[in-house]
């Protein structure tokens, strides 16, 4: 066995190793096609938001993975296909939205996903938008050189359409009954033009994914492969990639990097030794050493800590990590001084609750106002009982008015109650 042969496998072995195949066809003539020369791969994404969310770093990270070692990964974004909607186990139909919005989102995605591969040299990735060539055919063709190999009969069994079949209060529409199609049509048109003999795609892509390979198989008279990815789940059965403020973005507009940061952190034991294969390129022997340490010493939480480290610095930047840091020791330890403006931004953003107030306002009002206290007689005893900080600093008259000069780059202060309770107090204005 050669070299590249020796690598293919480990491929796979790497894969499965992470826990990331949960379907492939043909396993041992897929580890052969891979193994005889650099293959071309794609995975779709859908514009269902301006953002992708972390659930979709795994098949992005995949694609990194195949790059690796040899292989053209093809990242499709869907400016068609996000037109229609997927109904693969969603309990209803989609929000239609329109041409302009959706066109929108697939600029915003087509740049988020950017710097996930490499794009020069001879396995440079390629972004394509399947709107490129389903807008150019007509309805005629499209039913006589697609929907002619499409069994209906087939169709209604797979379990994306007869989940939806079975609800009598919803069924399925046409429109989206045609999504099957549509993606058979984006591999037939890879696999036409790029030589693209691989889809990969999350599990509950099954269904269209194989669609594809037959109608592969039946245009061209080619073998090509099918590998899903297994849905992300948690262990004690909560959904993956939400928080209490809501779904988990790529977008540091959207989720700031200071709270993706704390989601990874507050990973629970149960989790972090999965989601360490699946989020990171860390090698088994680094995760197994995690293991032991988090074993003799769980207190430390040193796993939790290295996933997060990992995952915020793929996604945004080193300088993301030690921002997070900061304020996470800076809330937690007490050392507001040493935030940066930017870290105050953050935490205004999503990090942590905040109020606007106005210069020379009074201390009590303001505690009111921000929900820290319930009435100014309840604010008063806080600060009499010593209970409250304001950038750091004990209050000690309960009088003070709110001074900004004196506070976090002449625009914040960092309101403490007790132990535990933090609030943002803005300048207004």
């Amino acid at each position: 066995m050669d070299e590249a042969e020796n690598m293919q496998q480990d491929l796979v072995a790497e894969l499965d190793w992470r826990g990331l195949i949960a379907q492939v066809t043909h396993r041992e003539a897929l580890v052969d096609h891979l193994s005889s020369a650099s293959r071309t791969l794609y995975c779709g994404f859908d514009p269902t938001a301006d953002s992708l969310h972390i659930g979709s770093l795994v098949p992005l990270l995949t694609l990194r993975r195949f790059q690796m070692f040899g292989h053209r990964p093809i990242l499709l974004l869907g400016g068609a296909t996000g037109l229609i909607g997927d109904p693969s186990f969603k309990d209803d139909e989609r929000t239609l939205n329109s041409e302009a919005v959706v066109g929108e989102w697939v600029e915003s995605l087509r740049h988020q996903v950017q710097p996930y591969l490499d794009f020069d040299g001879e396995h440079g990735a390629l972004i394509a938008n399947n709107l490129d060539w389903t807008a150019k055919m007509s309805v005629v063709s499209f039913l006589r050189d697609i929907g002619k190999h499409f069994s209906v009969n087939a169709m209604i069994q797979r379990d994306s359409v007869r989940n939806r079949l079975e609800r009598v209060d919803q069924g399925i529409s046409y429109t989206e009954f045609s999504y099957m199609l549509l993606q058979g049509m984006d591999y037939l048109e890879l696999a036409r033009t790029e030589n693209c003999t691989l889809q990969i795609g999350g599990q509950d892509q099954w269904g269209n994914i194989v669609s594809g390979v037959d109608l592969v198989r039946r245009h061209l008279g080619r073998e090509v492969y099918a590998l899903t990815l297994p849905l992300v789940t948690k262990a004690d059965g909560t959904k993956f990639g939400k928080t209490a403020s809501g779904t988990v973005w790529l977008d540091a507009g959207k989720t700031s990097p200071y709270t993706f940061y704390q989601f990874w952190l507050n990973t629970a034991d149960a989790d972090v030794d999965k989601y360490l294969k699946l989020f990171t390129f860390m090698t088994a022997d680094e995760i197994e050493a995690l293991a032991q340490q988090t074993t003799e010493h769980p207190e430390q939480r040193q796993a939790q800590i290295s996933l997060a480290e990992q995952v915020t610095t793929l996604v945004h930047g080193a300088d993301a990590v030690r921002s997070a840091q900061r304020i996470s020791e800076a809330l937690f330890g007490g050392e507001l001084q040493a935030l940066q403006a930017d870290d105050l931004s953050q935490l205004q953003q999503d990090g942590l609750e905040s109020s606007p107030v106005a210069e020379g306002e009074g201390l009590l009002t303001a505690m009111v106002t921000a929900g820290v206290a319930k009435s100014t007689g309840e604010a008063r005893k806080l600060v009499q009982g010593g209970g409250v900080r304001l950038s750091g600093e004990v209050v000690k008259d309960p009088r003070q008015s709110i001074d900004f000069s004196a506070g976090l780059y002449g625009r914040y202060h960092v309101l403490r109650k007790g132990k535990k309770v933090y609030h943002l107090l803005v300048k207004a204005g």
